[in-house]
């Protein structure tokens, strides 16, 4: 099957199960983020394994599910942990379940991520709202052009909704909830940075970076849809000026765990706005 086939199988596959049920805002939870997953109310979990063309996710903190059911009072469609590049896949097999929920009719995507901190003023358990990012993956539109799903060159001005950004901000300041605002910067991995690369980043203007979320809002903005996106910070540059620091998986899974509550909340109230 070519790349549009694959998209519309799996699309058809999931269709097939949750018949009637319209999502209107597909939800990609990051390392350690899977909390949010638990609130969705009359929950329908689909394995990526049992979807045809799909691939398994694999990574630490990511359990490879679609969760479909009702999140802040809209049908929403979550991803359980996401596909990265550094496992292996190519950039299609990326972002196919991105394309996937595009063709199930989101109208919006909502991306999360556990980033470390190049910003020297942020701390573990910060959030960060992703008001633009620098993408040094591979470009996931690189190849011929899906035209059922956007233009050639597709506009990048905007990545992140400004509008869903505002009513973000009004919502953390009615709870309480301190928000950070900045631009994150994706690179391969799977190995963390180095203290240099820390420096590297903070100077092209970057506050926080991981390995995953900017080819899938690539995708999105492709096909015109609105794209909040929250890092949740869960290390920080300025530990590695320790002899005895090391980064570590397991704690930055941990450290996004205990930052989920606050970043489910925010996610519900926005998400009732739409």
């Amino acid at each position: 099957m070519n790349k549009l086939e694959t998209i519309h199988a799996a699309a058809d596959y999931v269709r097939g199960i949750i018949g009637d049920l319209q999502p209107v805002v597909g939800i990609v939870l990051g390392s350690g983020l899977g909390k949010l997953a638990d609130e969705i109310v009359h929950p329908l979990a689909i394995p990526y394994r049992d979807i045809p063309g799909f691939p398994a996710s694999t990574a630490i903190g990511h359990k490879g599910n679609y969760i479909v059911g009702e999140l802040g009072g809209k049908q929403v469609i979550a991803m359980q942990g996401r596909i990265h590049y550094y496992e292996g896949y190519d950039m299609f097999e990326v972002t196919l379940p991105i394309q996937v929920m595009k063709v199930l009719g989101i109208r919006y995507l909502f991306v999360s991520n556990a980033a470390g901190g190049t910003n020297l003023s942020f701390h573990v358990g910060d959030l960060m709202i992703i008001r633009d990012h620098i993408n040094l993956l591979p470009n996931p539109l690189i190849g011929p052009n899906i035209d059922e799903f956007g233009p050639r060159f597709p506009d990048m001005t905007r990545p992140y909704d400004p509008g869903l950004i505002r009513k973000a901000e009004e919502i953390a300041d009615n709870l309480g909830i301190a928000l950070l605002k900045g631009v994150y910067v994706a690179c391969t991995g799977p190995s963390y940075e180095t203290p240099a690369e820390y420096r590297y980043f903070r100077a092209i203007g970057a506050d926080a970076v991981g390995m995953s979320t900017t080819p899938e809002v690539i995708v999105a903005r492709h096909s015109g849809i609105p794209v909040f996106g929250m890092s949740v910070i869960t290390d920080v540059a300025h530990a590695t000026d320790d002899e005895d620091y090391v980064t570590d998986g397991e704690a930055i899974v941990k450290a996004a765990d205990a930052a989920a509550d606050r970043m489910t909340l925010l996610f519900k109230k926005l998400i009732a706005t739409l």
